[in-house]
């Protein structure tokens, strides 16, 4: 199927809508990798250990929660579409602000606070594009939109490799300021999701703050199985990409252009199997494709981290995060359409942002555990996947799915699920 026909069903305000949500997670993990890029060189800054700076992470992802909670409450409550731009302009300040840290525990500080502001934007960018966009082609929307986060990986891979020997660490943090510029394509081709419009005909605001309270109260069993499946679903991408570039340069003594090129064949290789899975779940159910992806992440380890060459790192990080983020293209379109209609904001990225939190020690618990054993992190990367992909499969098996359902706003729920 040619890339663009799945496009030519859609209005131009849907093309619009979609593009401001996978321009929007895009540029979140452009933001977000920069850091990981960087931990070597503000070791070297700061005088610290790479284990010390890479607290960073663990509080990025330990406060997306809190940021999920509450700029989903406030989508549900004002709509998505201004909270989206609110939460583009606070991450990309934020952002910029890491470049004039003048230690080490300011820096931090400073990542707890992009992680919050980074929270908010996966749930609401992912409700404002599911729910306007039609039922057909949902899985390849999903895997495309979900991509973002690689596309995201895959430019901070590019800006990396060509400028950070010019800019250095603090010059990268000030590129971090210009996702900004979307808010601008938002505010004027973007219109709020229909079904969220259609669902505050039917209750005032009030009553809807009250309704997901309700609701999440009501279907506190879904949200727990989609916390856990988030849990393991984000091993799986943070314990294959967080430390891949320190592996590259610690274990593997690449310089940061090589690095910077194998991670882009890494990301270009997750953005091509996002797409495929989102699209083969259309055809073999959510569930089916997420174990598939899962499980054929495990034979790629041999080349993923023991390679001899360049050309053979940049081969296995490829295929290995074509299985990572074809898993993760499913999971927009899984987690929404398991979401009750009227906390389709909140749960879903609450759910995933829960996730990150349960997982945000696995950067620093990776790190000490190679650095204990004379920095061998093919180890601690090949026994991570080996463990986090079997779970995940175990996991999804376990769970329900409702492929294809309607993503509407209602005051009472009607979702079926098989």
């Amino acid at each position: 199927m040619p890339f663009w026909k799945p496009f030519q069903s859609l209005t131009a305000d849907q093309r619009h809508t979609f593009f401001a949500g996978l321009g929007g997670w895009a540029l979140d993990a452009f933001d977000f990798f920069l850091y990981v890029f960087c931990l070597k060189a503000i070791s070297q800054d700061f005088h610290s250990d790479v284990q010390r700076v890479s607290e960073g992470i663990f509080l990025t992802l330990a406060f997306r929660p809190l940021g999920a909670l509450f700029f989903g409450w406030l989508a549900e409550r004002y709509g998505r579409r201004q909270v989206l731009m609110v939460n583009v302009i606070s991450y990309s300040v934020i952002e910029f602000l890491c470049a004039f840290s003048p230690n080490l525990t300011t820096l931090l500080v400073l990542r707890a606070l992009f992680g919050f502001a980074m929270g908010g934007e996966w749930g609401v960018g992912a409700a404002l594009v599911l729910e306007s966009l039609p039922a057909k082609g949902r899985g390849f929307f999903s895997g495309l939109l979900q991509e973002g986060y690689v596309l995201g990986y895959l430019l901070a891979s590019v800006v990396f490799a060509f400028f950070f020997i010019h800019i250095g660490w603090r010059g990268m943090f000030m590129v971090g300021i210009v996702p900004a510029l979307l808010v601008i394509y938002i505010r004027s081709k973007v219109p709020e999701s229909p079904a969220w419009l259609a669902g505050m005909h039917r209750k005032s605001g009030l009553g809807q703050k009250q309704e997901w309270k309700n609701v999440i109260r009501k279907y506190w069993g879904r949200l727990l199985f989609l916390i856990v499946l988030m849990s393991f679903f984000n091993a799986f991408s943070h314990g294959t990409q967080d430390l891949y570039p320190t592996f590259l340069q610690v274990q593997e003594k690449f310089n940061p252009g090589s690095t910077g090129m194998i991670a882009i064949w890494m990301n270009i290789g997750a953005l091509i199997g996002g797409m495929c899975f989102g699209a083969l779940s259309e055809r073999m159910g959510r569930r089916r494709a997420i174990i598939l992806a899962a499980l054929l992440a495990i034979p790629m380890i041999p080349l993923w981290v023991h390679a001899h060459t360049l050309g053979g790192f940049a081969l296995g990080a490829f295929l290995m995060q074509f299985m990572v983020q074809g898993a993760w293209g499913i999971v927009p379109a899984h987690l929404n359409e398991l979401s009750p209609p009227s906390a389709r904001a909140i749960l879903p990225g609450f759910a995933y942002q829960i996730g990150n939190l349960v997982m945000s020690k696995m950067a620093p618990i990776q790190a000490g555990l190679a650095e204990q054993h004379g920095n061998n992190y093919a180890a601690v990367l090949s026994w991570t996947v080996i463990g986090v992909a079997i779970c995940l499969s175990v996991i999804t098996a376990l769970g329900k799915e409702a492929r294809a359902v309607t993503l509407d706003v209602r005051p009472e729920e009607g979702m079926e699920t098989s």
